[in-house]
């Protein structure tokens, strides 16, 4: 089966440029969309030049152009878009709804995967504020997608492993002590962490099979299913150390929430729902999903341990 030709927005972010790079190694024509505005980013045309450097298309098209959308949408049959939806970055989900009329347009596409990447957000209809901000405009996505009749996947990534791991799953670090930790709750809560380049061999290993078209893939690595104390004794058996503990309930979790800065507090109310609610694992993936370690054994995904 020839190989589908891919468009990816966001190309030059944290997971975009790994995309990039999956889809390539797979063999697939690759497009990369770059803006016009990206003026004197040197790091961003530096990456650029080298994914040119390594085979792929650069496609110049922007979100305020709408003809340039649908002219680089035209050019590939499947859509992958992973421009950012995290606050402490930048939130731009709802700039998506301008690409969705640029593939209804165009009329060519045989799947778009818009920027989820994280926590199922179909599941999150009682998520708290404001982090449920990023949920909602996910849904709103969603819903323009199913109607104009795209036919699209969605990659529910759950925790990125860069993120979560480095800290002992708390929130704000990504070093780990050798001395301390705050374990959120009994510290008991179990989670699923994946692997950044992972995330993006999965997405592009999905993108030409019928068994995921019009469903949710979720990226559950059996092995990387862990509790936050499993996570540090990990960390403890590797230094030879045990850390200092202490816990903090859901209350205190949440009571100096009201002081900080909007992006802190909607990433400290995403911590809330994985590490003390565990939203990521309290469901069980039903007809209108898969589970990407089953479908693609092949992928030998990268272990916490």
């Amino acid at each position: 089966m020839e190989k589908s030709k891919v468009l990816i927005v966001g190309g030059t972010g944290y997971l975009g440029k790994r995309l990039v790079k999956a889809s390539l190694a797979e063999g697939h024509e690759t497009y990369v969309l770059h803006r016009p505005e990206i003026g004197v980013e040197i790091e961003k045309v530096q990456m650029l030049l080298s994914f040119k450097a390594q085979g792929a298309h650069l496609v110049a098209g922007s979100f305020s152009h709408h003809q340039s959308l649908v002219d680089a949408v035209k050019l590939v049959d499947v859509v992958i878009c992973a421009i950012s939806g995290v606050h402490i970055r930048s939130h731009q989900i709802l700039l998506q709804l301008k690409l969705i009329d640029a593939i209804k347009e165009a009329g060519n596409i045989k799947r778009f995967l818009p920027s989820e990447f994280g926590t199922d957000p179909a599941r999150m209809a009682n998520a708290i504020e404001p982090g449920r901000v990023t949920f909602d405009d996910k849904m709103v996505v969603r819903k323009a997608i199913e109607d104009a009749g795209i036919p699209f996947t969605y990659v529910s990534a759950n925790c990125f492993a860069g993120y979560f791991l480095g800290g002992l799953c708390q929130p704000g670090q990504i070093l780990p002590s050798r001395n301390s930790v705050i374990l959120l709750g009994d510290g008991n809560q179990k989670a699923i962490y994946v692997d950044e380049d992972d995330i993006a061999k999965y997405t592009i290993k999905t993108i030409d099979d019928p068994r995921t078209l019009n469903k949710t893939l979720y990226l559950r690595p059996p092995e990387n299913i862990l509790s936050q104390r499993e996570v540090v004794q990990i960390w403890e058996k590797l230094i030879g150390k045990e850390l200092h503990k202490s816990s903090i309930s859901k209350e205190e979790f949440l009571a100096p929430m009201k002081g900080l800065d909007y992006a802190e507090q909607v990433g400290l109310t995403h911590y809330y729902h994985v590490c003390f609610e565990g939203c990521l694992i309290n469901f069980e993936i039903g007809d209108g999903g898969e589970e990407a370690s089953i479908l693609y054994p092949e992928i030998k995904y990268t272990k916490v341990v």
